[in-house]
């Protein structure tokens, strides 16, 4: 069995810290790894850590963050193409990602000899009908997050218009304007 980093051993406050420095592009492996062990003397520990094992844990870091934000590029240019809305855009491609493959797996065993045994037809059609409710419950939100958005607007222009003199009538047409009620 393999035996455990010492990056993975470190007390979580050194942990952060040592994240801290390899974020920062002024300071180098070398240099966070004399700053974490002199920390770790600093507080009685006996550990250190090597200059290989900060470079492990960075590498290994550098990887998540880049398929992080390979995800994240994924996501926003698929929701360019599923939907214009910037909101919950890895939750919609999940989504969409979640009903093609309930589609395929569909078309998949409808294809074969044997019946579809009823019980992977309810998980599938249970798995449909949780993922339309989720998305549901996504649009019903992102309304109410546009009227309220609206709402703000528009009483934000009637206070502004109103410190500028305007009549009341002509305040009340723009803010039905922005409400959409004129």
């Amino acid at each position: 069995m393999a035996r455990a980093s010492t990056i993975n051993l470190l007390p979580a406050d050194i942990l952060e810290q040592l994240q801290e420095l390899l974020r920062d592009p002024r300071v180098t492996q070398m240099d966070a790894t004399a700053e974490i062990n002199a920390i770790l003397e600093q507080q009685g520990h006996d550990d250190r850590v090597s200059k290989s094992a900060v470079n492990r844990y960075s590498l290994k870091m550098e990887e998540v963050g880049s398929k992080l934000q390979q995800s994240r590029e994924m996501a926003a240019m698929w929701i360019g193409k599923l939907g214009n809305a910037p909101q919950g855009q890895v939750g919609k491609l999940i989504n969409e990602i979640i009903r093609t493959m309930a589609f395929d797996t569909a078309m998949h065993m409808s294809e074969g000899e044997d019946p579809v045994p009823p019980k992977m037809l309810a998980q599938l059609a249970l798995a449909v009908q949780r993922l339309e409710s989720a998305a549901s419950m996504n649009e019903e939100r992102d309304a109410k997050i546009r009227k309220q958005a609206t709402v703000d607007a528009a009483d934000v222009a009637e206070k502004s218009l109103s410190k500028q003199g305007m009549s009341k009538e002509a305040v009340q047409a723009i803010k039905n304007d922005i409400l959409g009620l004129g």
